[in-house]
């Protein structure tokens, strides 16, 4: 099996076959950092770090599902993406569940929240942002300034961007 957690989420989703199973393919494209790739250094997950990572992985090709470009998913029905990226979402929270892990699945239902909020706001850097804070989140635990930068974003304030990517910096 692969180390690449993407390419290890393509493998699962093809075996559970079924529609999404027919439009997911090898990684397309260039492959930009995942925020993944914060959860191999994560204290909080080491003992699961694999894990992790392929659910993250999961939840974030739903996330661009929705609002960019997916990677794995090769479609241009627009309908068909969108529940793809619904199933997605809910396959990655649901390993998450599994792992008996709730901070992190609160963790990662505020980043899927902030992150439509700050799609619909038209700032893409905030989601990025939201995205690099709730996985370090995840990796290594939050602390008040985390739970601080989220209250700004949830508000739209332009301070949010610069507070979650301190509070991301700060936690790793």
């Amino acid at each position: 099996m692969s180390a690449d957690p993407l390419e290890r989420l393509s493998a699962l989703v093809r075996a559970e076959g079924g529609l999404l199973a027919d439009v997911v393919g090898p990684v397309r494209g260039r492959r930009p950092a995942s925020p993944a790739s914060i959860l191999r250094a994560g204290r909080r997950v080491a003992p699961r770090g694999r894990e992790y990572e392929l659910l993250v992985e999961a939840i974030y090709e739903g996330y661009l599902l929705h609002y960019g470009a997916a990677r794995i998913v090769h479609t241009l029905d627009a309908d068909l993406a969108l529940l793809a990226g619904d199933h997605l979402y809910a396959l990655g929270l649901a390993r998450l569940v599994e792992l008996g892990d709730s901070e992190a699945v609160a963790e990662l239902a505020d980043v899927i929240s902030l992150c439509a909020l700050a799609q619909s706001l038209g700032r893409r850097e905030l989601a990025d942002a939201v995205w690099q804070a709730g996985a370090a989140a995840v990796a290594h635990g939050a602390g008040a300034d985390h739970r601080e930068a989220k209250a700004l974003a949830r508000t739209g304030d332009p301070a949010a961007v610069a507070a979650l990517r301190g509070a991301a910096a700060k936690a790793a």
